[in-house]
């Protein structure tokens, strides 16, 4: 096992590190930005380093910075977490050079899944089901139309070298496709420095199923099971669970074996996450692979047992595997992301002080968070303060129980996503399982409306101020004789009685 170990990351991620690090007995190091100095992973970790003010190209991507931490530290590893470099080919490469151990698949195995396009090949190769599309970038507009209408419309654009929704269009007839095309580029261009755009067929109302994968340096390569991340918003998960209600035992162990032949064929070791569309039918098709650790990682930690971060960590060292598997999911488990953003006026960002911070806690509930009272959060990095994670023996359990997490939760200063997930608690077909990836779009504008009901709450917030202000001796309604006892006593039960009922609704959620 290694002595120390450096950690390439900041926030939630960089503190679930050093957690790992803590109970395995490995010395961890802390890299931080300038906004990031009094950050909790900064704090907790048993040294820190500097690398540059708080814009993440002048901190976080700054690999030679990041490996002469390291190296100054005596830090023998480096755990990249999940964004930033975690998936840069280059730097997984640039650590190894420089004769340190990279917490993560080989170079070469990023390499080879990085481009969506190369892993659509790699996958058709070794009998993995893909999506119909090309294995190729597309060189013009003209060829782009003559591949859509061989598959037939609606297809999808998709950037060859991208990930997170970033250079996907939909394009639904022909006469869309130029400018669907220019705009897939340019925004893959802008977002990963390569404007290579492939085209595949697109699936009607699929859900997002992924399949997680750990692989050591032994040869064994194992499935963890499923995950389900249809609850997505501009192709960013927000809700994510594990097991998938669509996915029965014998489909499990299927994507699970496609999922570990891809793995395979990437010479891939460490944790590693293959995404799958899963259609009406059953078919599922192989999208990408995730050389990384994945934000949802804890919902697959909480049904199965196994600590895959410490895994990571192990199989760097050159552990080997003690299990064999196959996994079956124990109970369900659930994950929240908490973002910085405002629902109600379309998730745009919230910046300031987090004045207040009140977690939830008791049975089957955990936080996976990086941020505290007196947290400033600004518009340096990805809005994701925090994972909110449930367990409970089955799924009706775990949203009742990520609904009562949920109400425990406060966070004053800035507003977040709470609310919005509340909501989606409370949504019946959510709590039916009848989502796909389309679904909170579609569902979307339902959600955020104010319902009729919600009209008490401003109704109470007055009946509030009146009761407040009697009981501090004042009048409840204007009067040219005073306060006369039976309007004061009506006043106050309207009042009492407008509190009650504000306490019920939806909005608020205040019980």
């Amino acid at each position: 096992m290694f002595r120390k170990l450096l950690i390439a990351n900041r926030g939630e991620i960089a503190l679930r590190v050093v957690r790992a690090c803590r109970e395995l007995g490995v010395l961890s190091v802390a890299v931080y930005s300038d906004a990031d100095a009094s950050a909790p992973h900064v704090r907790e970790a048993d040294e820190a380093v500097r690398l540059g003010p708080a814009p993440s190209a002048q901190s976080y991507l700054l690999g030679d910075a990041i490996i002469a931490a390291a190296i100054a530290t005596g830090a023998e590893a480096i755990h990249p977490g999940y964004g930033f470099l975690s998936e840069r080919e280059w730097f997984a490469r640039a650590v190894r050079d420089a004769g340190l151990v990279w917490v993560g698949p080989p170079a070469e195995a990023i390499a080879a899944m990085g481009s969506k396009t190369a892993a659509r090949q790699l996958a058709m190769a070794h009998q993995v089901p893909v999506v119909p599309g090309t294995t190729t970038a597309l060189r013009d507009a003209t060829e782009a139309a003559e591949v859509a209408a061989q598959f037939g419309y609606p297809v999808l654009l998709k950037a060859a070298a991208g990930g997170g929704g970033k250079g996907m269009r939909v394009v639904r007839s022909a006469d869309e496709i130029v400018g669907a095309l220019d705009a897939a580029k340019r925004e893959a261009k802008n977002a990963f420095g390569d404007d290579a755009v492939y085209v595949e067929k697109y699936i009607e109302g699929p859900r997002h199923v992924e399949i997680q994968v750990l692989a050591d340096q032994h040869g064994n390569v194992l499935s963890l099971g499923e995950r389900e991340c249809s609850v997505q918003r501009r192709h960013q998960k927000m809700i994510e669970e594990a097991p998938s209600v669509a996915v029965s035992p014998e489909l499990r162990q299927r994507m699970g074996e496609a999922a570990v032949r891809a793995a395979r064929a990437a010479g891939y070791t460490n944790a590693g996450t293959c995404e799958f569309l899963l259609d009406k039918s059953g078919e599922f098709y192989f999208l990408e692979m995730n050389t990384r650790i994945q934000v949802e990682h804890p919902v697959t930690e909480l049904v199965t047992g196994v600590d895959l971060v410490q895994w990571q960590i192990r199989i760097a060292a050159g552990e080997k595997l003690p299990f064999t598997g196959p996994f079956e999911p124990n109970g369900w488990a659930m994950e929240c992301r908490i973002t910085s953003e405002d629902p109600a006026n379309g998730f745009l960002p919230s910046i300031g002080r987090i004045t207040h911070l009140q977690l939830p806690s008791g049975p089957g509930v955990r936080w996976d968070g990086g941020v505290e009272a007196g947290s400033e959060i600004g518009l340096f990095y990805d809005p994701m303060l925090a994972k909110l994670i449930v367990w409970a023996p089955n799924r009706a359990a775990a949203v009742a129980r990520m609904r009562r997490a949920l109400c425990e939760l406060s966070v004053d200063g800035i507003e977040t996503s709470r609310e919005f997930h509340l909501r989606v608690m409370d949504d019946a077909e959510f709590q039916r399982g009848e989502i796909e990836i389309q679904w909170l779009e579609r569902r979307l504008a339902s959600l955020l409306a104010v319902p009729a009901s919600e009209g008490a709450v401003h109704a109470a917030a007055i009946a509030a101020a009146l009761l407040a202000r009697q009981d501090r001796g004042g009048t409840a309604t204007p009067s040219s004789g005073g306060t006369q006892p039976a309007a004061a006593a009506t006043a106050r039960a309207d009042a009492e009685g407008a509190w009650v009922r504000a306490a019920r609704v939806d909005g608020l959620r205040s019980r």
